[in-house]
């Protein structure tokens, strides 16, 4: 099955039971810190790839990262499946389609957006009322810091990039004087 199929039904089946115990944004954080810790882990991926290392180790390994995150039984019993399985790599994937799903039965948007230094919060919101106003939608920012800009943001809802920072414009004169 191609992973991205995996992921979508393995967030499909996480979120009906999220639904059914009203913990639905709990679950989508819990698969997001989960997955955070699987990706920010080398050794946690190589241990729980490797063939040679016996199944009830793994298992071990990750019931003690369960109980250092606080996952819920969902959450636990999901990443202990996916192991069962061999398909611990679809973990980040399931994470991020969970988020996305929940988000749209709320009839939110995510907006990633990059910055050079961290935005305060008034900033954040004044940006956010603004998207809301530009899409017509919902929007729920996710910050992120690229000191690359120099100054202003580069925000991306979907497939939709507005780009205001210095480096794109920049780039954008660069553009216009070369032709």
């Amino acid at each position: 099955m191609i992973p991205g199929q995996v992921a979508r039904r393995y967030a499909k089946a996480l979120l009906e039971l999220g639904t059914e115990e009203n913990r639905a944004d709990a679950l989508v954080e819990e698969m997001s810190n989960a997955a955070a810790a699987y990706e920010a882990s080398k050794e946690l991926r190589n241990a729980l790839a490797n063939p040679l290392i016996a199944y009830e180790a793994k298992k071990a390994v990750l019931l003690e990262l369960a109980e250092k995150l606080q996952l819920g039984n969902v959450a636990k019993h999901t990443i202990l499946i996916l192991n069962d399985r061999r398909r611990m790599a679809a973990l980040p994937g399931i994470a991020r389609v969970l988020r996305e799903l929940n988000d749209a039965k709320k009839g939110l948007v995510r907006a990633d957006v990059w910055s050079a230094r961290p935005l305060t919060a008034e900033y954040v919101e004044k940006l956010r009322i603004s998207l809301e106003r530009r899409t017509g939608k919902k929007i729920a920012v996710d910050q992120h810091v690229d000191e690359t800009l120099i100054a202003g943001v580069v925000a991306r809802i979907g497939d939709t990039v507005y780009d205001g920072s210095l480096k794109g414009r920049l780039n954008e004169i660069r553009t216009q004087l070369t032709n």
